[in-house]
C-alpha cells in the first residue's frame, strides 16, 4: 500500500474503479454477498480494464432494466388483449424481445425466490 507524505493511502485507478462499482451496487440495494459475487464474476472474466468496464456497465444496465420491468409488469398485466397487441406492434422487435426476456427472467426469479 502506497502512502502520501502525510500518511494518506494512495489508491490506483483500478482500485478506485472497483470502489465506484461497489458504491453503485450498494445504491442499487444489492447485498454484500451479491456485490462480492458480481465482483468475483468480473475478475474471472478478464483483467482487461476495457472489457471489465463494459461488463460492469452491462450488468448495471441489466439491473436497471429488471427494476423497470418489475415496475411496469402490473400495468402490462392489466392491458386488454387488443391493447397489448397494439403496444407490441409499436415496439421495435429488439425492444419487444428484451421486454419478453426480462418478464421471463422476472417470473423465474419470483418462482425461485
Amino acid at each position: 500500500m502506497r502512502r502520501s507524505k502525510t500518511n494518506y493511502r494512495l489508491y490506483g485507478s483500478e482500485t478506485l474503479q472497483t470502489l465506484k462499482r461497489i458504491e453503485w451496487l450498494k445504491e442499487q440495494k444489492l447485498t454484500l454477498e451479491q456485490i462480492k459475487e458480481r465482483l468475483s464474476q468480473l475478475e474471472k472474466v478478464s483483467s482487461n480494464d476495457a472489457v471489465t468496464d463494459r461488463l460492469t456497465s452491462l450488468q448495471l444496465h441489466m439491473l436497471e432494466l429488471e427494476r423497470e420491468a418489475k415496475e411496469i409488469a402490473p400495468f402490462l398485466e392489466q392491458l386488454k388483449p387488443n391493447q397489448a397487441k397494439n403496444l407490441v406492434k409499436s415496439l421495435s422487435p429488439q425492444t419487444a424481445a428484451c421486454i419478453e426476456a426480462l418478464l421471463l427472467l422476472l417470473s423465474k426469479s419470483t418462482l425461485g425466490g
